[in-house]
């Protein structure tokens, strides 16, 4: 087959003629919804560019959240986490209804949430759900993209960081399970970032350890600008990574485009507008291997480490 002459355009074969990297699916260990991406703050550099004017993926409906549950269910029993993103999942009308199935269902569930106004105005309706099913099942991945308030507001905008701290302190006086995202925005070393982040939890009285990595997740910053290397099934070897335990091995995710009448799944959290991603309207369709054919893939997971999972 003949490969292309730019970076990532080929999705069998990189620009030198190598054969690119793939992934094989092994199971669902995360089914990720996109509620949709209206977010109620805009990011400077958002992964999915999320804003309370993007609307390109419009918000999922409790519907067809069931539809895909009872599909997981017949797969891979309750043994799958469920993780809710966006944009802000509690600007979702239905949210609060999804979150209530899964907790029926017996789910584990990461929600993955700014903590601002959007979930400050649902808290009565939290605590009632706390009340029913208590918090063991629930997790709330609360972003904080730096420990220092002009870092964390230079991402995020003026005037986000005290709405943050609020939420994120509700959570906690509330005995919720928090786990925080950060962004190495500054320049830092993995060493430093995790120590600022220390001081910032201990005078919060947030009781989380700054070097778990599933406690405190770090992401690495994208930037669709910077080169980065293309990944050949040579570099699993090279770089002493194993692709069973990349994202796109145990996790997809639902997501609903403007102008289309049903969902699609695609391959992962971080890829929700290529086409070349999309893997079909079910969960059993999506189970197939997935070439490494985006920067994302080089940069977030490959090289970088992350999983959103």
């Amino acid at each position: 087959m003949k490969h292309t002459l730019s970076k990532f355009s080929n999705p069998y074969f990189t620009r030198d003629g190598q054969h690119r990297a793939f992934v094989e699916f092994n199971s669902f260990k995360t089914l990720w919804f996109n509620t949709g991406t209206l977010c109620n703050i805009a990011c400077s550099n958002c992964y999915i560019e999320s804003s309370p004017k993007n609307d390109r993926l419009i918000y999922l409906s409790l519907k067809e959240v069931i539809e895909y549950l009872n599909e997981l269910e017949t797969l891979s029993g309750k043994s799958c986490e469920i993780g809710f993103t966006g944009g802000e999942p509690f600007l979702n009308p239905d949210f609060l209804k999804m979150l209530e199935e899964c907790l029926r269902r017996d789910f584990s569930i990461l929600i993955l949430t700014n903590a601002m106004k959007p979930l400050q105005n649902k808290t009565a309706e939290l605590l009632k759900l706390k009340s029913v099913f208590g918090t063991k099942k629930l997790v709330f991945r609360v972003s904080i993209d730096h420990y220092e308030k002009e870092w964390h507001e230079l991402e995020r905008g003026a005037g986000t960081w005290t709405p943050m701290i609020n939420g994120l302190q509700w959570l906690i006086s509330n005995e919720y399970t928090i786990n925080i995202a950060g962004r190495s925005l500054s320049g830092e070393s993995d060493e430093e970032c995790r120590q600022g982040y220390k001081k910032l939890f201990e005078k919060l009285g947030l009781r989380l350890d700054p070097f778990n990595k599933s406690e405190l997740v770090i992401f690495p910053e994208m930037d669709a600008k910077v080169d980065v290397p293309e990944i050949t099934t040579n570099c699993w070897k090279i770089l002493s990574v194993r692709p069973e335990l990349q994202m796109c091995a145990t996790s997809r995710m639902v997501v609903k485009r403007k102008g289309q009448k049903k969902p699609i799944v695609v391959s992962c959290t971080l890829l929700p507008y290529e086409k070349e991603f999309e893997l079909g309207e079910s969960l059993l369709e999506s189970c197939e291997k997935i070439y490494l054919n985006h920067h994302h893939c080089s940069k977030f997971c490959v090289l970088g480490g992350a999983s959103c999972s």
